[in-house]
């Protein structure tokens, strides 16, 4: 559930959440951050292109395709790549969504995370993906990560989804680089299925819309 010029406001938590081109660009920078896992990312692991790296990019070039693919500070783009969280109007916390396909690093093949044991159309676009959670240092364990799964949900359905899939962990036990993709428990709440465990510690979870 969002509050924003595209759709109806609510809240959870306390937290507020609106599409991120409803958002300044230098509220997504105070979000990722100077330092850190999430810095360095920009949320690009699964939108670099065959053959590229993070070694062959750097962070000002992944900052700036972060900033184009959110269209952030441009409330009439067509559409942005994720959603930003605001607790008391401080911006706190992102999250990844968009139709699967979206993310070519996450349907090629060789990503045991998302595809072991299932054989579904990978291009099919009317399914949707929640990939990545940064919650901003000083902010966490106060249901920001909670709040943009449920505001994924109706920001999916919202825009013609049919189902909308994550790739949590079934443990908090991690580190940062594998927390990125949230916890189960997040998931189950925000009313998501168990599809698939690839793994002892990571599941996938989807949510028929």
């Amino acid at each position: 559930m969002l509050m924003g010029s595209s759709a109806a406001g609510a809240r959870a938590c306390g937290v507020t959440v609106v599409p991120a081109n409803e958002a300044p660009c230098a509220h997504l920078q105070a979000i990722f951050g100077a330092r850190g896992s999430a810095a360095r990312c920009r949320c690009q692991r699964y939108r670099l292109s065959p053959g590229e790296s993070f070694a062959s990019t750097d962070v000002a070039d992944r900052a700036h395709r972060l900033r184009q693919q959110t269209a952030c500070g441009d409330p009439h783009a067509d559409g942005t790549s994720g959603l930003l969280a605001y607790l008391d109007g401080e911006p706190v916390g992102w999250c990844a969504v968009e139709p699967r396909v979206a993310y070519g690093g996450l349907v090629r093949n060789g990503n045991r995370a998302a595809w072991a044991g299932r054989t579904e159309d990978r291009t099919d676009p009317g399914v949707w993906a929640v990939t990545c959670f940064v919650t901003r240092t000083g902010f966490r364990r106060r249901g920001v990560a909670t709040a943009l799964t449920r505001a994924a949900v109706a920001y999916a359905r919202d825009r013609g989804a049919r189902a909308l899939e994550g790739y949590p962990m079934t443990t908090t036990e991690a580190i940062d680089e594998e927390l990125h993709v949230g916890t189960a428990r997040m998931f189950a709440d925000a009313g998501f299925q168990l599809v698939a465990q690839p793994s002892p510690r990571r599941v996938v979870m989807r949510i028929e819309l």
